[in-house]
């Protein structure tokens, strides 16, 4: 069995990590202008565990578990949803460039008009009775991803005055289980939002930013039907696609 970590080893870990942001690299948990960071980020050092007990506990995904129309949010209702259809593709890579495969990617999204199905989100937009706004898939062999959705809407949020949230889709990966799980969002190129979204601009290395930012895709269009995207998304390396609380 795994020998847990030292005290030392956490305090080592989290002063690399707090260098790490200082220095620009990854995503400011403590971003002021965000204002819900101030009662969300780690005020305190993690708890060790078992590493191979908490394993024991975490459930495992497989083909037999998704089904493939899952990863198409415009046909789980009986009539077709609202908005601009587009194909959303790309790949699961390791830092060297390696396919990740068989892994679970779930996202979930606004509708066309900016608003969730969700009975906390209040925005006075029309909700769409054909679409829910969430889907999953499990990539294949060489690491690819494919989604069928309606492009989001910007939405209003209280974080300050006049504050809207550029256009984007939530996306999750786990590896074998729950305690594997990673969370991002991708957005949509030429959004005049970024400049003001304090959640996009936390990631204060302007690079690491242009990572969340999906490409638009001519060849991954389907002629008269919809518009393609594709994003990569790099697990670990200097390349890594940005984290939400990868502390």
């Amino acid at each position: 069995m795994s020998s847990l970590p030292t005290q030392a080893d956490i305090d080592k870990e989290i002063a690399a990590i707090a260098a790490a942001r200082t220095a620009g690299h990854g995503t400011r948990l403590d971003y002021p202008p965000y204002r819900s960071t101030t009662l969300r980020h780690p005020a305190r050092p993690p708890v060790p565990v078992d590493p191979e007990g908490v394993e024991l506990w975490a459930p495992v995904f497989g083909p037999r578990d998704v089904a493939a129309d899952e990863a198409d949010l415009t046909i789980q209702h009986a009539g077709e949803p609202i908005g601009e259809r587009i194909v959303l593709a790309g790949r699961v890579l390791d830092g060297g460039g390696r396919p990740v495969a068989h892994q679970l990617v779930e996202v979930w999204q606004a509708n066309a008009a900016g608003r969730y199905r969700h009975q906390r989100d209040q925005h006075p937009a029309p909700h769409d009775p054909n679409f829910t706004g969430h889907g999953r898939c499990i990539t294949g062999a060489d690491g690819s991803y494919r989604f069928v959705t309606v492009k989001p809407g910007p939405y209003p949020w209280r974080n300050h005055v006049n504050a809207w949230r550029p256009a984007h889709i939530h996306f999750s990966l786990f590896g074998t289980g729950f305690t594997q799980r990673l969370v991002t969002q991708m957005y949509f190129p030429g959004d005049p939002l970024f400049a003001r979204d304090p959640i996009f601009q936390s990631i204060t290395d302007p690079k690491a930013r242009e990572r969340l930012i999906a490409a638009y895709d001519h060849d991954l269009n389907t002629p008269e039907w919809s518009l393609g995207y594709r994003w990569d998304i790099v697990l670990t390396g200097t390349h890594r696609t940005p984290l939400e609380d990868e502390a």
